[in-house]
């Protein structure tokens, strides 16, 4: 089942009349012709969730706004700063479709009664930000942007604007520095009023929901178990899959796909070599051992096992990667890219990577990995937002999974050197 890559042989789909010929914009007028409220009924029946990285039901976030009554100026944000390594199918979303982001933000506009639209779109995704611009211009002389002002915000490079309280605030002109929750952004956003921020991904899937219906979306995905804590997750999902397979690329799913057959549809291991971890959803999320590849691809089984489905930034990696490389490599990401608002993420990144490189180096001694995991411990639950929790649970998870690559980089105990 294809949704959002369904249309992606057609080399003219970022065309509004291609778009509007293969059905664009019909959800659109679905939409406009029902009442707000009924609109955000049907994505509730859909079960979509947010595909940023959150997992959040949409229709439950865009519930949260006040009522127009009480605050009549609100906002829609549509979150294009895909920075996460690993991560690359909103870029190509933005590339092949923007009509269909387009769409997906302006269904969301008259689901919350917004008057004003912004695509606040990655720095370095300068032609993603060129075709983006003539969809918007396309839209607009076309008339389907109604009352609605859409408008484009540029990022500057800040892996943390990802987060959705630092974007908006760089929105406003402020360093990229997280809020504290609450109030949450659907209550107090940008510049102090309602506003709901949702994925390019997640906008993206609106048009079809008011289209079909939400109950069909809905039949599409994970029906969830609640015997086991596994919520409904609707629709598809756009994976980025990358590293050791022979076919990178981006691929799309039904939630709930299991992992296993995504990676064989990129074509497997590359070069015929054992697979021995998979990073299941971008950079920041811990990884999966070779054995726990057919977890099935939806937010709550993947956490069940220890994991997140992140942003669907699938990295493959086979026999021949070291673990300790590759979580240095991740540590030293993470440390580069702290805002340095909270103290512990700010210095704990370091310590972190210092600890990594000196185990790397040759180095190592025997406290390390304790020490690991201790500044980690220190760090989680003790910052605003996820990126200082994610320091220390993905170098627990790699020191978790393979121990072994992390022991033959330390000393010998005096037992162990006398065998």
């Amino acid at each position: 089942m294809k949704i959002l890559t369904r249309h992606f042989d057609n080399p003219k789909l970022h065309e509004l009349e291609t778009y509007r010929a293969l059905g664009g914009y019909q959800g659109l007028a679905k939409a406009r012709g029902m009442a707000p409220q009924a609109v955000q009924e049907e994505v509730k029946k859909s079960n979509l969730r947010g595909l940023g990285g959150a997992g959040f039901p949409v229709g439950m976030k865009w519930s949260t706004v006040p009522p127009p009554e009480k605050a009549p100026e609100r906002f829609v944000v549509a979150n294009f700063d895909e920075s996460e390594p690993g991560c690359f199918k909103d870029r190509v979303l933005g590339t092949r479709a923007p009509h269909q982001i387009l769409e997906g933000l302006l269904i969301a506009c008259h689901a919350v009664s917004a008057r004003w639209g912004f695509v606040f779109i990655r720095g370095e995704y300068a032609d993603q930000y060129d075709i983006l611009k003539k969809a918007v211009a396309e839209a607009e002389a076309a008339g389907l942007c109604g009352d609605v002002k859409v408008r484009l915000m540029r990022g500057a490079g800040a892996y943390i604007c990802g987060l959705d309280t630092a974007l908006l605030e760089t929105m406003e002109g402020k360093k990229a520095w997280p809020r504290q929750p609450p109030p949450f952004p659907t209550v107090v956003g940008l510049m102090g009023k309602p506003t709901v921020v949702n994925n390019v991904e997640t906008l993206s899937m609106l048009p079809h929901i008011l289209v079909n219906g939400g109950q069909w979306f809905a039949d599409i995905g994970a029906k969830g178990d609640p015997a086991r804590r596994i919520h409904p997750s609707g629709g598809t999902a756009v994976y980025s899959v990358s590293g050791d397979v022979e076919r990178p690329g981006i691929y799309e799913f039904a939630m709930g796909t299991p992992l296993r057959q995504i990676i064989e549809a990129a074509g497997g291991v590359r070069g015929g070599r054992a697979l021995k971890a998979v990073i299941p959803g971008g950079t920041s999320t811990p990884p999966l051992a070779a054995s726990e590849i057919d977890v099935p691809m939806d937010f709550d089984s993947l956490r069940g096992v220890g994991s997140f489905l992140g942003a669907g930034g699938i990295v493959v990696l086979d026999e021949t990667r070291d673990m300790v490389e590759v979580s240095h490599n991740i540590e030293r990401f993470l440390a580069h890219e702290s805002c340095g608002q909270c103290t512990p993420c700010r210095e704990g990144s370091e310590w972190t990577t210092r600890i990594l490189e000196r185990v790397l180096e040759g180095g190592g001694v025997e406290p390390d990995l304790a020490n690991l995991r201790r500044v980690g411990e220190n760090i989680a639950g003790k910052v605003i937002c996820a990126l200082g929790d994610t320091v220390g649970m993905v170098v627990r998870g790699y020191m978790k999974k393979f121990p072994e690559d992390f022991a033959k980089r330390l000393p010998a105990k005096p037992a162990e050197a006398a065998r």
